[in-house]
């Protein structure tokens, strides 16, 4: 497979000494590094204090966008306005993330899909791709403005335990803050590399990696020899950090101030207020016994004991995800060499003395646990420059491979850049009730829309068991050998119902061809991803209106004529909204709509219960 960068501004083949950045996309903070003069360093913010660039976003009343430092600022005095903890919602539907939010400051609307999530700011309407492309497109200044020279290509780093679907949206998001995303990289493999383990060929080592972030925490037990990584198991929980440290403290002092989750939910002001003093109160607690304090008249005091025991349901949690790990990897605690820690709620003391503990030795904890992910990156960066000659770079895929979806839109399986060989599989389903063939047009190529990209072939998966639509489980396979040929694979799984494609090695695309898609893929990257949100909301609008239908019909009786009535109204204002290409009027239509059905929804569930059960006793 062939394997080039390009220069972002004219398309052309770039050297491989080019400079490539290293960049740690956290939930918390987030942090930009390189390498300087053989050895990796972590980009200042603005006034040269810190490293850390806050991952916050606050959208202020001329449309001007703040991130960082400033923006933490605004979570006080607008949080309505202020969005954190995005990387929480990467890749996730509002399902996925519902309980979660009676604890942010912002609006995330529920649409009752498994569409992805989206932030609601004042009337427009943002997904968690846009705005962690904010946060990238701020550690690229940063970076820019050290090395006083453009920026355009980045390793960036994601939890081991991140799915397809959080990966992809890390690379789009990069994408959209002009970065080509050479590479996406568990932050266990970088925070191993930044402590020199594996850069010596002669290494042969088991290295287990404790991760706890602001909001993801993982184990991920590697064996490193002659300079390749292998993971050998991996473990955690995408929702599981510091933030939930912070949370405890904070119910614990509403509990001890007697106030209720409704006062701090009419209150988003205070409720910030006592998040980020909770926050101040845990990191206190890491060099003393007792932390004291006060907010608006309450008291906020709180004991290292009394912290030590709200945190040690979540430290047990992090404990039984290690156990797995071994139990997979096949190891005990003795066949670890070395733990190494990352993420700044491993600098809390309870949570060292019980991973210690756990493994019968001391840890790694030399490196600043903050900044050791990025500093791996940017080595990763340099192996990818071709600066470490002794590590072994395996073949990668030239360009994004994935199919055609509703409306045009191209829904990428295998990402650019992928290791190769590769078999990678996702699942979709029918639109249309009782569809029985379904067309599968493979494409290659960065943009969001077919149309942009290269088609590759397509096949007609025939017979599909007639059923409503939603319903067919459909996995399309992507198999990619060394040698560059693709299989795909299409299989109905209620039916095993299957049909395959071949297609031959490079697809017939030069390097200055990939090279020039791949240019047009950065350039286009904002228009392409508004096309893409006004397709995906009209789709949804679509899903939405033929629910409804359904909706009014089987619930006649139950509705009353001006619950009826309201319901088509809202309908037929979402109908005219689809029609027109502002994105934001047809989400809020779509949340107008969902807001005024969801209790009918109920109530008519509770009939449908009731029914179904009359006549009928519960044995105690």
């Amino acid at each position: 497979m062939a394997k080039f960068s390009i220069n972002l501004k004219s398309g052309t083949l770039e050297k491989e000494q080019d400079l490539i950045v290293g960049i740690d996309l956290g939930t918390t903070h987030s942090l930009v590094a390189w390498m300087k003069d053989g050895q990796p360093v972590a980009v200042k913010n603005i006034d040269g204090k810190s490293t850390l660039v806050p991952s916050v976003i606050h959208f202020a009343d001329n449309q001007q966008i703040i991130v960082g430092d400033a923006a933490k600022e605004k979570l006080i005095t607008a949080p309505e306005h202020t969005i954190y903890s995005v990387k929480r919602l990467m890749g996730k539907s509002y399902r996925d993330v519902q309980s979660f939010e009676g604890h942010l400051g912002y609006k995330i609307i529920d649409e009752d899909t498994d569409s992805l999530v989206k932030i609601r700011v004042q009337d427009r309407f943002f997904t968690p791709v846009e705005l962690s492309a904010e946060i990238l497109k701020e550690l690229r200044r940063l970076v820019e403005r050290e090395l006083n020279q453009p920026v355009q290509r980045a390793v960036i780093t994601v939890p081991a335990y991140f799915n397809d679907a959080q990966r992809q949206a890390t690379r789009d998001a990069g994408k959209l803050a002009g970065l080509d995303v050479l590479r996406i990289v568990n932050e266990p493999t970088a925070a191993s590399l930044a402590y020199g383990i594996g850069l010596n060929e002669a290494d042969n080592q088991t290295v287990a990696v404790y991760d706890l972030g602001g909001g993801t925490f993982d184990i991920s037990i590697l064996h490193i020899e002659n300079g390749i990584f292998e993971v050998q198991a991996t473990n955690g929980d995408t929702f599981l950090g510091g933030d939930d440290f912070d949370r405890a403290i904070m119910d614990f002092w509403m509990q001890q101030n007697q106030l209720g989750q409704a006062t701090i939910q009419a209150d988003r002001a205070l409720g910030q207020a006592l998040r980020l003093q909770a926050e101040a109160a845990k990191k206190y607690l890491s060099t003393h016994d007792v932390y004291v304090g006060e907010l608006q008249g309450l008291d906020c005091r709180i004991t290292l004991e009394q912290f030590n025991q709200l945190i040690q349901p979540f430290v047990d949690k992090t404990m039984a995800c290690c156990n797995n790990a071994l139990r997979d990897a096949g190891l005990s605690p003795a066949a670890i060499d070395h733990i190494i820690m990352v993420g700044g709620s491993t600098r809390v003391p309870l949570v060292k003395e019980r991973v210690s503990t756990f493994f019968g030795k001391p840890v790694f904890d030399k490196l600043n646990p903050d900044e050791v992910v990025a500093l791996g990156a940017a080595i990763q960066a340099d192996v990818l420059s071709g600066n470490q000659k002794k590590l072994l770079l395996l073949d990668v895929t030239p360009l994004s491979l994935g199919i055609e979806t509703v409306g045009g839109l191209m829904d990428v399986i295998l990402p650019r850049n992928s290791k190769v060989p590769a078999s990678v599989g996702r699942q979709y389903t029918t639109s249309v009730d009782g569809q029985r063939n379904l067309k599968i047009a493979v494409y290659q190529g960065e943009r969001d829309l077919v149309s942009h990209n290269r088609k590759l072939g397509e096949f007609i998966l025939k017979g599909i068991p007639p059923m409503p639509a939603g319903l067919p489980k459909i996995e399309i396979h992507f198999i990619l050998n060394a040698d560059g040929i693709l299989r795909v694979r299409a299989k109905e799984l209620r039916s095993d119902i299957e049909q395959e494609i071949e297609i031959r090695s490079q697809y017939g695309l030069s390097e200055e061809e990939m090279a020039r898609m791949l240019l047009e893929s950065i350039q286009h990257a904002q228009d392409d991803m508004s096309v893409r949100a006004l397709l995906e909301a009209r789709n949804e609008a679509n899903y939405i209106l033929h629910s409804v239908e359904k909706f009014l019909d089987q619930n006649a009786t139950i509705l009353s004529e001006t619950e009826a009535e309201a319901i088509r109204q809202l309908a037929m204002q979402l109908q005219q909204a689809a029609t027109n290409d502002d994105k934001d009027a047809i989400n809020r239509a779509i949340e107008a709509l969902n807001t005024y059905t969801a209790p009918l929804a109920h109530r008519a569930m509770d009939v449908v219960i009731a029914e179904a059960m009359r006549g009928k006793t519960i044995d105690s």
